[in-house]
């Protein structure tokens, strides 16, 4: 039985999986200096068109955290959406390996920042008692589903550039947006102001990995001691690294990424035509949020489904992966309406 409660649930796709079994030969030096990490480096490097900085780390809160306490000292602070995956879902990660930076939320609808939000939190006080704003950071696709376009991007980098704050992305469903929108990674990326990306893997079906990917390499001083300090740095990198070379080539990535969006698209088409069902947000990446009656809810989880109501801006959120299929699709639709007649 396929699940919605979230792409973690997914296992490793077929490409990770051979690539992550093809490094496991003989003996290969440790800590990074393998030949995937190196290849893997350069994969992503050609990705983005630019030179830029490539760090590996085991999950998407250890990525953020570490990138953004590289961004800013413990007396500055990141601005970020109210519902952002750093501010509610984190543990408060971002503060503690930075030393105390403090997250300013700020609102804008469907879950993403604008360039009037993001002012708003940069002139709300300017002394000395108050966190010095240093950070944006956008969660794309953002914690509800929706995708900054390359425009909007550049509109808030614009802004935070004009006040001297750096921007850094949270992009564990990066492939979601990319595949969405049809665009060139480099297009919502640094072309539009992005100086550091946290590129998730994990979601995309890898085994466990995140890339942080630093296109100002200025900004990445000293990271490698950073991961280390925080244990991150794999002794046996390849492992980490390598099943990227799998999802990387023949953009298997994207294709995985247009499928668990299709299947979103499908689930909420389905949605609409079930009694008692309401989207919350335009569907435009691999998740669906919905406000479902109590007994839909109730009677959704006897049935044995597991999905999750306390993420983003509540409601039910249902997941798509890379391998969710139309049959469980259908099969969960098919239970919604059973209730909705009940």
């Amino acid at each position: 039985m396929q699940h919605f409660a979230s792409d973690n649930y997914a296992g490793i796709c077929p490409e990770a999986l051979q690539a992550l079994i093809e490094a496991n030969v003989g003996h290969a030096p440790a800590y990074g200096d393998d030949e995937w990490t190196s290849r893997v480096s350069d994969r992503l490097r050609e990705l983005f068109a630019t030179d830029c900085d490539v760090y590996f780390a085991f999950n998407g809160t250890a990525a953020n955290s570490l990138a953004l306490a590289a961004l800013c000292q413990s007396y500055h602070s990141v601005i970020c959406h109210e519902v952002a995956h750093v501010e509610t879902d984190e543990c408060g990660g971002p503060e503690f390996f930075s030393n105390g930076s403090k997250l300013l939320t700020a609102g804008g609808d469907n879950g993403k920042l604008t360039p009037e939000s993001v002012l708003e939190v940069i002139e709300r006080r300017n002394d000395i008692h108050y966190p010095k704003p240093k950070v944006v950071t956008l969660t794309q696709s953002t914690e509800v589903g929706t995708v900054y376009r390359p425009d909007e991007v550049a509109a808030i980098a614009d802004m935070a550039h004009r006040h001297g704050l750096n921007v850094h992305m949270d992009g564990a469903r990066f492939s979601n947006a990319v595949a969405s929108l049809g665009v060139a990674p480099a297009d919502i990326t640094w072309r539009a102001g992005v100086q550091v990306l946290c590129f998730g893997g994990t979601k995309m079906g890898l085994p466990v990995g995140e890339a942080i990917v630093f296109f100002d390499r200025d900004l990445s001083e000293d990271f490698a001691r950073r991961c280390k300090q925080a244990g991150q740095l794999a002794s046996k990198m390849r492992f980490l690294s390598a099943p990227w070379l799998g999802i990387l080539d023949n953009d298997t990535w994207v294709r995985h990424a247009r499928n668990a969006n299709a299947m979103a698209r499908r689930l909420a088409d389905g949605l609409a035509k079930i009694p008692g069902t309401a989207l919350m947000f335009p569907v435009e990446s691999n998740s669906v949020f919905v406000n479902l009656t109590p007994a839909m809810i109730e009677g959704l989880r006897q049935r044995g489904w597991r999905f999750y109501t306390f993420i983003g801006a509540g409601g039910a959120r249902f997941m798509c992966a890379w391998d969710t299929t139309e049959e469980s699709v259908d099969a969960l639709l098919a239970d919604l309406r059973a209730l909705a007649s009940s």
